[in-house]
């Protein structure tokens, strides 16, 4: 194995035996196989799609195999080995259809008759990390992959709410099927790359309309965040409608539901806030799930990514769901959740009332520009200097308490916008942070899946001040670790915005001659050593 798709690649440069998320080598491999996969289905989509035959199975089909790819979503390799036959299977299937022998086609490879040992040996045929010669031709489809991987985890979400686009389909499966060409070209590349930008905000917007139709619009919410007496269910991952399942179910069993890591922003949704076994958050983000976890007398329920190894003292009580798995985690397959409520019942739950902090979510873009008059009076009075938008993913390694030290030093008169589970980082800062003029300076939009709302923000306020987004006061700094903040990336740049700084540290698939092209074309800059000196820069520039 070799993989650098995440932030924490060993070594700065890559993981190879084990990776540093906890992903076996054989997994790894296997990851390899279904992105090869997933072009190969691809590109019988596309011959299905100039023959008019519906592909709507296959397209949900490409942007499930994506998304189990993703870090930290599937360690079970059990699982990924049917997975890898499954979509064999599939492949098998649309080329029935569209009346192309697999011979004749980019899927040559056949799985059916193949042991497990004969898929794994040859899975080590298809590294993503040698594709091409030309190192950065090689970048850039890595950042491309990447990318898409991100877009496929959104567009799942959106599909889970009944929401979907074949704009958005049409994109992936176009793009992997060009991917499989060994001479495509860095110029190709570099159009994808922002195409799949431009993409992901169309999917976003349908993620974010999903989830106002479906749970209402957010509105500034205050979360109890601590343990209540009674039994336990902690959710983690991203899926809100996986969660309403469980809180129907909960309601009328005695058994308390807490939000863990990027579901926080849950509570700030009517439809879900009104169930009364919603009632609070537990812990962090979900690198601290470990500490956080161990030895609690509650159910643990993952439904999207960012599970990490259960220790011994809570394993027996770890269910996966969707995408997810864990070797020896019980597995719900749809959405019955008798066997959790079981299961907490069982283990007693906390026996007494502790409060560890009071958060605040739900400020999404209605809630915010809702407001706009007083935040655009306020800039206009000078009372408001700055914007900053510090947000994106958390991680376990050094150099992240550089987005504590840099929210906790911005002046009174700046506000800041916070999204996805960084904001672990400082949320708790919020009462400290104060307001300006009755408006928090910390405002949580919500999950990594809102950054869309992030964009409405900043588009608005520039029409407001009839200037470009670049024109504005405000900066963003961006803390990313997995294939969702690619893709959230790339859609920043293909809005064009500039000055984005990176970090903990710049990926390890970036050569440094692409990296060179994202300087000069959209001055993305590395974040420095020392947060208040950034923040002294980007003030006085």
């Amino acid at each position: 194995m070799f993989c650098n798709q995440c932030e924490q690649s060993a070594r700065g440069t890559g993981c190879n035996s084990v990776a540093v998320c906890g992903k076996p080598a054989n997994v790894s491999d296997l990851f390899d196989l279904i992105l090869f996969q997933t072009k190969a289905l691809s590109w019988f989509v596309e011959e299905a799609h100039k023959k008019n035959i519906e592909t709507t199975k296959y397209d949900r089909f490409i942007i499930e195999s994506l998304f189990i790819t993703v870090t930290n979503v599937n360690f079970d390799e059990k699982r990924v080995f049917s997975w890898t036959r499954k979509a064999d299977q599939f492949i098998d299937d649309i080329a029935a259809e569209v009346g192309i022998s697999r011979q004749n086609s980019a899927a040559k490879l056949s799985l059916k008759n193949l042991s497990d040992q004969e898929i794994l040996r040859e899975s080590q045929n298809h590294p993503i990390t040698k594709l091409h010669a030309n190192q950065d031709i090689q970048s850039l489809i890595q950042l491309l992959t990447y990318g898409i991987k991100g877009l496929a985890a959104y567009a799942e979400h959106a599909a889970v709410l009944g929401k979907t686009d074949k704009s958005v389909f049409s994109y992936i499966s176009s793009t992997l099927s060009q991917m499989l060409n060994p001479e495509i070209a860095l110029e190709t590349l570099v159009g994808l790359n922002m195409k799949c930008g431009e993409v992901n905000i169309t999917c976003m917007k349908i993620l974010n309309d999903a989830h106002i139709e479906h749970f209402g619009t957010p509105t500034p919410t205050g979360v109890f965040a601590g343990t209540k007496k009674g039994p336990a269910i902690v959710v983690s991952g991203h899926d809100l409608f996986m969660l309403e399942e469980l809180l129907k179910q909960t309601d009328k069993e005695g058994v308390n539901v807490y939000t863990h890591g990027e579901m926080l922003p849950a509570h700030g949704y009517p439809k879900l806030k009104a169930h009364k076994s919603l009632v609070g958050h537990f812990g962090t983000a979900w690198q601290n799930q470990q500490k956080e976890f161990e030895g609690q007398p509650a159910a643990f329920i993952f439904n999207t990514n960012c599970i990490q190894e259960p220790r011994d003292s809570y394993k027996d009580r770890v269910f996966t769901t969707s995408v997810v798995g864990w070797p020896g985690s019980q597995h719900i397959d749809g959405y019955n959740f008798s066997e959790v409520i079981k299961k907490a019942k069982g283990l007693g739950g906390f026996t007494e009332e502790k409060q560890s902090a009071q958060l605040m979510t739900g400020f999404g873009h209605d809630a915010v520009l809702s407001v706009a008059d007083k935040v655009i009076a306020g800039v206009k009075a000078g009372a408001i200097k700055h914007f900053f938008l510090v947000g994106g993913c958390d991680g376990a390694k050094a150099g992240r308490n550089y987005f504590t030290d840099f929210v906790e030093n911005t002046p009174k008169d700046t506000v800041v916008l916070t999204l996805a589970c960084g904001k672990f980082r400082f949320n708790h800062l919020q009462d400290k942070l104060g307001d300006i003029g009755g408006i928090p300076r910390l405002l949580d939009v919500g999950q990594c899946n809102d950054a869309y709302s992030a964009v409405v923000i900043a588009t608005k306020l520039a029409e407001a001040f009839k200037c470009g987004v670049n024109d504005l006061p405000l900066s963003l700094i961006i803390s990313w670790y997995e294939q969702k903040a690619v893709v959230v990336l790339l859609s920043l740049l293909h809005l064009g915005i500039k000055g984005i700084r990176l970090g903990p540290t710049l990926p390890a698939f970036i050569t440094p001659n692409i990296l060179d092209f994202l300087v000069k074309n959209f001055d993305i800059k590395p974040i420095g050593n020392s947060a208040r000196a950034d923040l002294e820069e980007i003030l006085h520039a």
